[in-house]
């Protein structure tokens, strides 16, 4: 199994024997736990074209506090233990804009708006962490080291060790299929890992539901070691699926989003789980819940996502249960009593 099993059954067998334990008492090896919560796209820029209501706009009105965009959502961000997000975009002063419909930019001090926001961790691995060259993509690596957020990307493992467990957070694209040709190396780099989180950038944009590669991606990623499976890119929610035991979130839709102005969808959600670990084992993988929010804190796009509440709270609810059948409708996984904050 993982590290924390040798850990624990060692610790155990240090209190039994220094304890002068009876041998036929159990002694109990220690659990910990650890939350993560998991939000969509942040793309904290607008792309150059744009004008009136621009990301950079709404910041500069808040006189530049960058706790501005998660103010809504970082009490929940802060109850974790990890947070990740789907980061989209560039955070640099350099590069050329690629040859591309939409480019987005950043300045490399706009990771204080993840950190005032308690995000932890964010996977890189989408088809907007290079939109100024190579250049831009070194920059946003350096930005995210010096604020101390760790990143996901390709062959590069996002490691945490939280509470005593070793946390591996995977970052793959698909949309090129290299996810196809990296998945098996990567994975097993995992092995001596208690938690493995896998984040993929794949599907088809405004799509509700997951294609085939989606699904049978997301199955293996579960079948070679993953705990948690997370989706990005499509840019609306689609559906929840329990596979072998273990999540997948085929996509959360955008989050703090400054990739449009004026989304014809603002529907979002937080996916927030709990690990137990005992005697290595994650134990009760059904704690979790799904918290249902807007991109928007007002009728146009203001960045600032927030929870929802009441008749929307129930008709995004609505959307995810009806979406998450839709699955189950194809891959005949069993039903899901989803269960939502």
């Amino acid at each position: 199994m993982r590290r924390f099993l040798a850990s624990a059954l060692c610790l155990a067998a240090f209190m039994l024997v220094s304890c002068g334990a009876d041998e036929t008492e159990p002694v109990s090896a220690p659990e910990t736990t650890v939350t993560v919560s998991c939000a969509g796209d942040c793309t904290l820029a607008s792309d150059a074209s744009f004008s009136g209501g621009t990301f950079e706009e709404v910041l500069e009105a808040e006189n530049d506090d960058y706790s501005y965009f998660f103010k809504n959502v970082k009490n929940i961000f802060e109850e974790d233990d990890l947070t990740i997000v789907n980061l989209e975009g560039t955070l640099s002063e350099n590069g050329e804009r690629a040859d591309k419909t939409y480019a987005f930019r950043g300045k490399p001090e706009y990771t204080e708006i993840l950190k005032s926001g308690s995000v932890e961790g964010v996977t890189l691995a989408n088809n907007h962490s290079s939109d100024y060259g190579e250049v831009s993509l070194r920059d946003t690596k350096e930005a995210l080291d010096k604020a101390g957020i760790k990143y996901a990307k390709d062959s590069e493992i996002a490691r945490f060790n939280i509470n005593g467990a070793k946390v591996a957070v995977v970052g793959l694209y698909q949309l090129d299929e290299s996810a196809d040709k990296l998945i098996d190396p990567v994975m097993r780099e995992t092995r001596d890992d208690d938690l493995v989180i896998v984040e993929i950038h794949w599907g088809e944009e405004k799509a509700e539901k997951p294609s085939d590669e989606q699904i049978e991606l997301a199955h293996k990623a579960v079948d070679m070691g993953a705990d948690l499976v997370i989706g990005h890119h499509p840019h609306v929610l689609q559906g929840v699926e329990k596979y072998n035991g273990k999540y997948i979130c085929y996509s959360l839709g955008n989050f703090c989003f400054g990739g449009n102005p004026n989304p014809s969808d603002t529907d979002t959600m937080i996916f927030r789980q709990t690990f137990r670990f005992r005697e290595g084992m994650a134990a009760n993988t059904d704690e979790y819940e799904i918290i249902p929010c807007s991109i928007t804190s007002k009728s146009d796009n203001n960045y600032q996502p927030k929870v929802l509440e009441g008749e929307q709270k129930t008709r995004v609810e609505k959307k995810i249960i009806d979406r998450s059948e839709q699955v189950r409708q194809i891959t005949k996984t069993e039903n899901l009593d989803l269960k939502f904050r």
